[in-house]
């Protein structure tokens, strides 16, 4: 087999809130690879620059003009050599050259096309013969914040994470259930409730923060009930987007609420310990990392996860890890740039016994590879939505990757 690349090119494409983003083709000898950038409404200010200037337009005549002459020739089982010349040819440290969502888009296609090439699957070549455990799907299904219009919640995800699923079918199944489930309590609650929707498909009604988390948790009650297994609720609270520096407190405006740290760590754990939430993401700003270790000190039986804090950088997590500021990882590959730095950041979360969490962003496509880098990283949890179809894009691939394991697939182990 060959994998020696032969051609690259790149073209916009629209992502799910109908904005312009990139695909790039990588074609070897003997294989094809495309992969396809998402993009965030709440973006960590660390992260690497999504497009240089000029936007999308721009970022696939990089593709055309710069990047393709440099990779023709080259190797693409050379993962890191090609990342790292990605690197080299952008000459900034966040991509403002060439963007770190083209950089994504090139460094994803050239490991689809080597795995392509070689007849594998792309999980099976990032990860090997023990890239057999299935992660469990962290489903979103009551958005606010901005992801949400008008009056919806303050806090930006109320999530599911189905901890006693036996298979990831059965566990996709549960965040379905809860979803529709949940969507006739609100109709009980409020007979105004159109049923709308925010950017990652959950129901986005005019209710407090808290009031949705309570209807959360009885739509997760009710549900494992019915299947027999546990369900356990969740929160991203994209403290970063509440955090107003110059009063330096948190506001909750639909709330109509200001928190000051003290007062949000409280409120964080409150919520944790009333409702056994099994996962909270980002409950403090992207700097505030004393007060994400203070939290991961008091709560029991639940990740705290950062995403704005590290945005998948591996010297910000270094930071963490030295402060033991949480104890898990969102993964986002553009948020680096390319999948050799998102590797060194999610093997650096594993040796420090943090959980990595692949994510999807608010905007995505209907691409459905971070389902296998979710395998090949051996990352336990998914975060990749519950309704739409570029949400199903990613949770159908799993179920086709467990049916493709057959035996040998296993759910990964959840180490709260």
């Amino acid at each position: 087999m060959s994998t020696i690349i032969e051609d690259v090119t790149a073209r916009a494409i629209l992502n799910s809130r109908g904005e312009k983003t990139i695909e790039v083709d990588v074609m070897t000898t003997d294989g094809f690879g495309r992969a396809s950038a998402p993009a965030g409404a709440s973006r960590g200010k660390a992260e690497a620059v999504p497009f240089p200037e000029g936007g999308v337009e721009e970022a696939v005549k990089k593709v055309k003009e710069l990047i393709a002459s440099e990779l023709i020739g080259l190797s693409a089982e050379e993962q890191e050599e090609i990342d790292n010349l990605l690197h080299e040819l952008d000459g900034t440290e966040n991509f403002q050259k060439i963007g770190g969502n083209t950089s994504y888009a090139v460094s994803l296609a050239v490991a689809d096309a080597a795995a392509d090439s070689y007849i594998l699957p792309l999980f099976q070549y990032l990860g090997g013969s023990l890239a057999t455990e299935l992660p469990f799907p962290l489903g979103n299904v009551l958005g606010g914040g901005k992801h949400a219009a008008g009056k919806a919640s303050d806090i930006q995800e109320f999530l599911v994470l189905p901890v006693g699923a036996p298979s990831f079918l059965k566990a996709a199944e549960a965040n379905v259930l809860v979803h529709l489930k949940l969507g006739s309590i609100l109709k009980r609650i409020d007979a105004n409730f159109t049923g709308g929707r925010g950017d990652e498909g959950a129901w986005a009604p005019n209710m407090s923060s808290d009031e949705a988390l309570e209807a959360v948790a009885k739509a997760c009650e009710e549900s494992s009930d019915e299947l027999g297994f546990e369900i356990r609720p969740a929160l991203d609270v994209a403290a970063s987007s509440l955090w107003n520096e110059k009063e330096n407190r948190y506001v909750y405006v639909r709330d109509n609420v200001k928190r000051d740290s003290g007062e949000q760590l409280e409120y964080i754990f409150d919520l944790a310990e009333k409702y056994g939430l099994v996962y909270v993401e980002d409950p403090f700003h992207e700097e505030d990392f004393e007060d994400f270790a203070e939290i991961t000190r008091k709560v029991r039986n639940c990740l705290v996860c950062g995403d704005d804090i590290f945005v998948t950088n591996v010297e910000r997590l270094s930071q963490g890890i030295k402060e033991s500021a949480a104890n898990a990882i969102i993964i986002k590959v553009n948020q680096v740039g390319t999948l050799t730095d998102a590797w060194k950041t999610v093997d650096t979360a594993r040796k420090a016994g943090y959980a990595p969490v692949i994510s999807h962003r608010s905007g995505e496509t209907t691409a459905f590879h971070i389902a296998h880098l979710a395998i090949g990283f051996h990352c336990p949890i998914i975060k990749t939505g519950v309704m739409g179809g570029e949400r199903a894009a990613k949770i159908n691939e799993l179920i086709r990757i467990e049916e493709t394991l057959g035996n040998k697939a296993r759910m990964s182990r959840l180490l709260l």
